[in-house]
């Protein structure tokens, strides 16, 4: 894997840039399973100076739907309690199964900020190599912090509905395959079975190795050409909730797609409206 700090760096990187006084690291762990705490985790051990970021928190409190994008002022307010500004260099890291780390890459690029990369492999990655980690929070001191919103990164139900109607973009959908067939029951309580009609199916576990690092970016684009995705068009992508949706945005950063949004609301809130239509069984 090539380092990049716009996108991806690996542990070998973050090791040797783990002092520089312009990197800020985030644990940016979110779970979909009540039976592991997130910031307990985080508590107990994480890698040097990391800062938490809380998915749930630093979210538009105003929405009835999950984690959703938060105000620029928010995000001002939280980054700069947190001391993390301009100039700094930000490195997100997760140790969770849905590779929640990739949201928040999204959330900096969506408040238009271009320094930031998730770590490669994760903390689990970090720790099996034997790199230091601690149980302290850091000392923060407010930084200021510019946000220009780029709204052209995320897309609402009716940009979406109007997308599937026309068939003018890509919509890809991260979950199970199970999910989007409408097999499975959908882990929020009252959400309908199915997919977005038009969607395709790239569950986001395929761009990953089996030691939690992404793939290549030949591989990478060999996974979304296996399930049907023509590159060369705009695409949407969506999840349960916008968390693996991430990832999704993510690899298509990786392999130089350069048309790519994401759903926000995604399934917590297609599924939510009657009115609707829900498609199931294969793309």
């Amino acid at each position: 894997m090539s380092d990049d700090p716009k996108t991806l760096v690996s542990t070998k990187w973050l090791a040797a840039h783990l002092n520089d006084p312009d990197l800020r690291i985030l644990d940016a762990t979110w779970f979909l399973d009540a039976g592991r705490d997130a910031r307990s985790e985080y508590n107990d051990a994480h890698i040097p100076n990391a800062r938490f970021f809380d998915i749930d928190e630093i979210s538009d409190n105003r929405s009835d739907l999950p984690h959703m994008a938060p105000q620029v002022e928010k995000f001002i307010s939280r980054m700069r309690a947190m001391g993390v500004g301009d100039g700094h260099q930000v490195v997100v890291y997760d140790n969770s199964p849905v590779r929640s780390a990739a949201r928040v890459w999204w959330l900096f690029r969506l408040m238009g900020k271009q320094d930031v990369a998730v770590l490669d492999g994760g903390f689990a990655k970090w720790q099996a190599e034997g790199h230091p980690v601690e149980d302290m929070p850091p000392i923060t001191r407010d930084r200021h912090i510019t946000v220009q919103r780029q709204a052209g990164l995320v897309r609402d139900v009716t940009q979406v509905a109007a997308a599937s109607k026309l068939n003018d973009h890509e919509i890809i959908d991260a979950r199970s395959p199970e999910r989007f067939r409408g097999d499975a029951a959908e882990p929020r309580p009252s959400l309908r079975a199915g997919h977005i009609p038009g969607a395709k199916n790239l569950p986001f576990g395929r761009l990953y190795n089996a030691d939690g690092t992404m793939k290549s970016e030949p591989e990478i684009r060999a996974e979304f050409e296996a399930a049907g995705i023509d590159l060369s068009r705009p695409a949407i992508t969506t999840c349960g909730s916008g968390i693996t949706a991430a990832v999704l945005f993510l690899a298509l950063e990786r392999i130089g797609h350069r048309d790519h949004s994401l759903y926000d609301g995604s399934w917590a809130e297609w599924g939510s409206f009657p009115d609707l239509d829900v498609a199931t069984g294969d793309a």
